[in-house]
């Protein structure tokens, strides 16, 4: 058997990368029957039949695996966002940056089309606690080299909203990809989508990406985030105060004594990031029981 990583999966075929090459590959049916869907980034283990294409016999066990873009073994999520047309909001950073953590994937935020215009607030917000964050701009190429240096030799996943510039990013990274790119709607404040599958690609820096839909298809119905209770974790500022709440179950949102919440009173953690904590808290608490068990049997 060869060892592999699926870099596409299309049409029930999974595109195998292996010591021999590009391997076209059909799961065995076991795979259907447990519901242990392949993803692209698996490492399997596949046997090369008579006519040069495979059989995907085996999952090898994963790092990490994503509901919504469906991707696996991901070392870095690179969240594309803009302070100009279209603006992210931060609540959907915020949001990518929680799944991130919980998945223990490392949250990269890039601020593309630095030339239109630079967030400086929302830039000091991640650097102050210890994302990766990047200036780019896909027309003067301001950015690019630094991007390449923090993806390096990592597994990375791309997302954003539409319009922000994943594909235009992809592709002065290594301009070979030619990934098709779309116009952005200026009556619409929006882009439309030019990406149609998850397929990996390998960069000439030596990172592999992956580009995915945008943040309306990377989805909060991921289990992590549905569990309110570990949402806390996905925000790394309240790691030192954890623990320290008068009550040893506190939400932090509106409890007395909340060391999280006097944190965020005396600046240590920022306003923004705390409000969209709550919203994604709020979020959870709505769902019941039935449903979460509902949802954890479906991923």
């Amino acid at each position: 058997m060869l060892q592999g990583t699926i870099f596409k999966a299309l049409s029930g075929f999974y595109y195998v990368e292996s010591e021999a090459g590009l391997i076209e590959c059909r799961a065995r049916g076991k795979f259907r029957l447990d519901k242990s869907l392949p993803l692209v980034g698996d490492k399997v283990l596949i046997d090369v039949i008579s006519d040069g294409k495979g059989v995907l016999k085996e999952i090898e066990p994963r790092k990490n695996s994503f509901v919504r873009p469906a991707v696996a073994n991901i070392d870095k999520l690179v969240i594309i966002a803009s302070a100009a047309i279209p603006v992210t909001d931060q609540y959907l950073i915020d949001r990518a940056v929680a799944v991130a953590e919980l998945k223990d994937c490392e949250p990269v935020i890039c601020i593309n089309k630095s030339d239109l215009n630079k967030d400086e607030r929302l830039f000091n917000v991640y650097r102050k606690i210890g994302i990766a964050t990047v200036y780019t701009s896909a027309v003067t190429g301001e950015g690019m080299d630094e991007l390449k240096d923090v993806m390096a030799g990592s597994v990375c996943a791309f997302t954003g909203n539409s319009g922000v510039g994943k594909s235009s990013i992809l592709n002065i990274l290594d301009p070979n990809l030619s990934i098709r790119t779309g116009e952005v709607s200026e009556k619409l404040g929006r882009g439309r989508h030019t990406t149609r599958h998850v397929e990996l690609f390998r960069l000439s820096c030596g990172a592999v990406v992956a580009d995915t839909p945008g943040f309306s298809s990377f989805d909060a119905e991921d289990g992590d985030l549905l569990v309110k209770d570990n949402i806390q974790f996905g925000f790394r500022e309240f790691s030192d105060y954890i623990g320290k709440c008068r009550f040893s179950n506190c939400s932090h949102v509106k409890e007395q004594r909340c060391a999280i919440i006097n944190a965020v009173s005396e600046g240590a953690i920022a306003e923004s990031r705390y409000m969209n904590y709550v919203r994604l808290y709020e979020q959870a608490s709505k769902i019941k029981e039935w449903e979460l068990k509902k949802l954890k049997a479906e991923e």
